[in-house]
């Protein structure tokens, strides 16, 4: 396999895998900055406090989008197996 090919692949597939992540990464973020928000009102100091509100919405994110994700999934998938066979043909 030449060089090219196997760099083009390899960023298809960090860019799948950014597409994928960015959703929940953001929606983790939010929740988490309107905690901290929220304990820097309330003054209310306690580590586990961000930690299961951001689980919760990463994983009701997940639940919510994943259509969306199998789809994107099995498309870019889908285009890099067919790039892989035209280079080899």
């Amino acid at each position: 396999m030449e060089d090219a090919v196997f760099l083009t692949l390899t960023q298809n597939v960090l860019i799948l895998i950014l597409i994928l992540s960015t959703p929940i990464l953001i929606v983790s973020m939010v929740v988490g900055l309107l905690i901290s928000i929220f304990q820097a009102v309330t003054q209310i100091q306690e580590a586990t406090l961000t930690f299961v509100p951001k689980i919760i919405a990463g994983i009701l994110t997940l639940i919510i989008l994943m259509p969306w994700m199998l789809n994107m999934f099995v498309a870019r998938t889908t285009e890099m197996f067919e790039y892989i066979s035209s280079i080899v043909q």
